[in-house]
């Protein structure tokens, strides 16, 4: 059987493998994405937090410029101290095998209480080899030479002579115990900052870019920082004096506006007025509100800060520190909120890659864009076209229709046309039919017409009947006719025993200048009608 010796024996090769192997798939990695790779490609990162009594952790993603925090941790200790590097270890890899961050990047946040961070001004000609400088300065700016220590630096100001540099160290052997058991898990640590450094990169995400003065209140202490820019520009840190009296409160009050006072118009005399933001751990929050009132500068507290990402909700307690070196890690890139995060990182001992996009690439991409824009904008004048070129080969080919519809169209028309003055022909005026048709019916049985004569507006008969004074009154309640009179006084036949008239009428609703109508509208009636 193989015994645990050797397990751990290939563990360690394996992982030493894997480490090799990551090292010479960075660069060729980030020359195939033309060094675009923090810029496009999702990204994970977890960061662990080592804090008094407790283990923090947060889990967040990047996709270009969306960030969320996809899981939060706190694991309280039973012992009042920091936590100890088995403690670590042990915890550690169970929650990176639950949240599944094995490829995630690591950062692991340190106490500010185990570095030192100091501001130390050169002479500006020390800018040409800093990291040397740095170096051969390590012992007599910190307990502890360059080879014991951990650590990075940043500028934070220069002029024609001088330059100031913000310094944060840690002694070595005190992190890699922690780091070494973690990589014994299997867990690498790609970076090491410090807890401030993380409150300061949220704090510039929270405000949008307003520096701030941040302050931890304990029950018997404080620590702080002045952020400018979302980087640590000084710190501070101190006891409370003693004392349970009723009196206590307004000392710690008064011990930490004194602290803050030059800060604050260290802030207002370069920059802005500060935003003073409050972390309270086992202290009441009537604390914060005594802070409030002694002070001009606005101020927020922690626990009652939308810190305007998504997280997990119902947590209670966030461990913004985490969170902070979350964002630290994920906002490695310009495209960021108020561009690239300003955090530390000690293991890289001031040596930083500085991460431009090639012009090629930029080149690539805003042909791309350039290509993309002109399809979008030519794309429907093609689809528009084409359209056009159907229509035009349907209409050709139904032209002979089309004509043939023109002709039966125009055929309509002039028949209608017809239909329309026959119509108002009929309209303007009785036709012969309708005025023979109403002499059948007035006429009694006893008189018959010997002769009719019809013009546009006119009738006249002449015929035989009992009493030709009666006819007149029965023609007058006519619709057809009006105006009717004797044309000569009614005689007497003898012979036939009834009156001989001649009659005329205007007919009624005729138009004089209307031209005669054909067939009947005209005629004469023979005798024996």
């Amino acid at each position: 059987m193989i015994n645990t010796i050797t397990i751990k024996r290939l563990t360690s090769v394996a992982s030493n493998y894997a480490a090799k192997l990551r090292t010479l798939w960075s660069p060729l990695w980030r020359l195939l994405t033309f060094g675009a790779d923090n810029i496009i490609l999702p990204k994970k990162s977890l960061c662990i937090s080592i804090e008094k009594a407790a283990i923090s952790l947060a889990y967040g993603t990047r996709f270009l410029t969306r960030i969320k925090i996809n899981a939060l941790r706190k694991y309280p200790l039973k012992e009042e101290g920091y936590p100890r590097p088995e403690e670590l270890a042990s915890t550690i890899p169970l929650v990176v095998s639950e949240l599944k961050a094995v490829k995630a990047e690591i950062t692991l946040n340190i106490p500010k209480k185990w570095v030192v961070i100091k501001k130390v001004e050169l002479p500006i000609t020390a800018k040409e080899n800093l990291k040397g400088v740095m170096s051969y300065e390590m012992d007599r700016l910190t307990p502890f030479s360059s080879e014991e220590a951990l650590y990075d630096f940043k500028t934070l100001k220069e002029d024609d002579k001088n330059i100031i540099i913000l310094l944060v160290a840690v002694r070595a052997d005190l992190a890699n115990k922690y780091m070494d058991l973690l990589r014994g898990k299997g867990i690498y640590v790609s970076r090491l900052s410090v807890n401030l450094s993380g409150i300061g990169c949220l704090s510039h995400y929270i405000e949008r870019n307003r520096d701030s003065i941040f302050v931890e209140i304990d029950e018997n202490e404080y620590e702080g920082a002045l952020f400018t820019d979302g980087s640590i520009a000084e710190v501070f840190r101190g006891n409370f004096p003693q004392g349970n009296d009723s009196s206590s409160e307004i000392r710690k009050v008064e011990t930490i506006l004194k602290e803050i006072a030059p800060l604050a118009e260290t802030a207002k005399k370069e920059r802005q007025t500060p935003q003073l933001m409050i972390s309270l751990k086992n202290i009441a929050p009537s604390f914060g509100e005594m802070l409030k009132q002694g002070t001009d500068l606005p101020v927020k507290i922690f626990a009652e800060i939308d810190i305007k990402l998504r997280y997990p909700q119902g947590q209670k307690h966030l461990p913004y520190a985490a969170i902070g070196g979350v964002l630290e890690e994920l906002c490695q890139s310009e495209i960021c909120w108020g561009g690239k995060a300003k955090g530390f990182n000690l293991l890289k001992k001031g040596v930083h890659e500085r991460q431009k996009t090639p012009l090629f690439f930029t080149i690539i991409f805003l042909l791309i864009i350039a290509a993309l824009w002109l399809g979008y904008t030519l794309m429907p004048l093609k689809i528009e076209e084409k359209r056009l070129g159907k229509i035009d080969s349907g209409i050709a080919i139904r032209k002979g229709d089309i004509k043939k519809f023109e002709w039966l169209t125009k055929d309509i028309e002039e028949i209608q046309k017809e239909i329309s003055d026959i119509r108002s022909l009929k309209e303007s005026r009785p036709m012969a039919l309708d005025i023979l048709r109403e002499l059948t019916t007035i006429l009694p049985k006893n008189a018959w017409l010997t002769r009719m004569h019809i013009t546009e507006n006119m009738a006249e008969v002449e015929g035989y009947a009992g009493s030709a004074t009666g006819l007149l009154q029965k023609l007058e309640t006519s619709r057809y006719f009006k105006k009717v009179e004797l044309l000569s006084p009614a005689f007497k036949d003898i012979k036939k025993g009834v009156d001989r008239f001649s009659i005329r009428m205007e007919i009624e609703g005729a138009k004089k200048k209307e031209t005669t109508t054909k067939g009947l509208e005209e005629g004469v009636v023979d005798e024996g009608f």
